[in-house]
């Protein structure tokens, strides 16, 4: 089930993400000196249309979760209107063991509300090689499929998705979006629907700090809501991953 065109999450939600088709997400230099000395600093992030600021969040978890159990604390995260302060996104993570080279339990997991509704949530599946990550809906229904792209029958992570030019894309990191119905044929260059791409980072920023950044080009046919759930998964991403 691609679509659930159901009237969910707030006003700020459906205003800003009802019609674009993608969106820009940064991760500031919040806590660069805490960093450096090792401490682990609350994530915060800006949201991005078209290189307009619209909305900001910021990591709510306690320091000595973030200290001793990164980078599989419990944290919530509520986006919020830069202008009103309205909320458009609330994203749980509760605890989980982390990401590895093979997964068949204790999966991580991240909820998505908005206005006091419940969105849906994205969940890791049992893989080998290559994680793979399903979308629900809010009444359970699969509705994305997020993995990398793949080669050699899936079992491999294919370096060259976003172009040949070393130097220019290999410290991109693209996770592609199908829908649920292509769930057991998205392996080997399948057509995607949407892509998450974790872009590169400068010099100094990769020394410094640990500020990422992300595209997040959504499928022409998601709702408002499947969007915004779309845009918290560059978060659990980012605290899976990076």
């Amino acid at each position: 089930m691609e679509a659930n065109k159901m009237d969910r999450g707030s006003d700020a939600m459906k205003t800003h993400l009802s019609s674009v088709p993608k969106i820009q997400v940064r991760q500031t230099r919040r806590g660069w000196l805490q960093e450096c000395i090792g401490c682990e600093a609350k994530s915060e992030f800006k949201y991005f249309i078209e290189g307009n600021q619209f909305a900001d969040s910021l990591e709510d978890s306690d320091c000595c979760i973030r200290l001793f159990c990164s980078p599989c604390h419990p944290f919530k995260m509520m986006v919020k209107d830069t202008a009103s302060t309205a909320e458009i996104l609330t994203m749980d993570r509760p605890f989980a063991c982390p990401v590895g080279n093979c997964k068949c339990c204790c999966y991580q997991a991240m909820s998505f509300s908005s206005g006091g509704s419940e969105l849906g949530s994205i969940k890791e599946d049992c893989y080998y090689c290559v994680p793979q990550f399903t979308m629900f809906d809010h009444s359970g229904n699969e509705v994305y499929i997020v993995h990398p792209p793949t080669c050699c029958g899936g079992v491999c992570y294919n370096c060259c998705a976003e172009g040949k030019n070393c130097f220019a894309v290999c410290c991109k990191v693209p996770f592609h979006v199908f829908p649920a119905s292509q769930k057991g044929s998205t392996d080997g260059g399948a057509q995607h629907a949407g892509k998450i791409v974790k872009l590169p980072k400068s010099l100094m920023t990769e020394i410094l700090t640990e500020a990422n950044a992300f595209d997040v080009e959504f499928p022409t046919s998601a709702s408002a809501d499947q969007k915004a759930m779309l845009t918290g998964t560059a978060i659990f991403l980012n605290a899976n991953f990076f």
